[in-house]
């Protein structure tokens, strides 16, 4: 499996295109923005796009969506509780004719010899998922190194947020973070050090 980060868009959000290395079949998570940015990597490393993925409908991370989705014809999901952007404004954006495909807990899409699990992790919106495939947690704006998403935008939820935190924490083991902005971290570091994650787990 190849990760490749790409900071996109006006708020620096973090697209992430993974690659079966094997197959060269890749799938395209957050596409926030610059979608020249994302399509000349994908077309220089050749590669072929299965899916796009939507960690949350927050605009800043769907800015490129309709581009993308023209440019490489691939399918495009995410959380029906999220549809909406958190209000009309973007129901249009993310739902237009039908051409998004709706993924909940536990749902999995095959990306060549890869497979991406689903896991429903609301709080920062009614519909953020995280994204797992092998030992990489795709975090959106649930999880950042040292922080956790915003709670305070339409369907945020801080009580929520916490059981989805303590919820990643509790998967077994550990695992690569990669968050929707900044830095990428690992889940054994976010554990001892973020102070939202030891408060979900009752230990501040």
């Amino acid at each position: 499996m190849l990760i490749k980060t790409l900071p996109v868009g006006m708020l620096g959000t973090n697209c992430y295109v993974v690659t079966d290395e094997k197959t060269l079949k890749c799938a395209i998570i957050d596409p926030g923005g610059d979608s020249n940015t994302i399509l000349d990597y994908i077309e220089s490393n050749k590669l072929v796009p299965e899916a796009i993925l939507l960690t949350h409908g927050h605009f800043d991370h769907h800015m490129a969506l309709e581009a993308v989705m023209d440019a490489t014809g691939a399918p495009a999901y995410i959380n029906k509780n999220d549809a909406t952007d958190g209000g009309p404004s973007d129901q249009h954006k993310l739902d237009d004719g039908g051409k998004l495909q709706w993924y909940s807990e536990g749902n999995v899409i095959a990306i060549g010899g890869l497979e991406i699990t689903v896991f429903e992790t609301p709080g920062h919106s009614p519909g953020s998922v995280t994204l797992k495939c092998e030992n990489a947690l795709f975090t959106g704006d649930t999880l950042f190194r040292d922080s956790c998403g915003r709670t305070d935008l339409g369907g945020g939820s801080m009580e929520i947020l916490l059981a989805s935190l303590k919820r990643l924490s509790d998967l077994d083991g550990d695992y690569e973070i990669y968050p929707g902005h900044a830095e990428s971290s690992t889940l054994s570091r976010e554990r001892k050090f973020n102070y939202y994650v030891k408060h979900a787990n009752g230990e501040e």
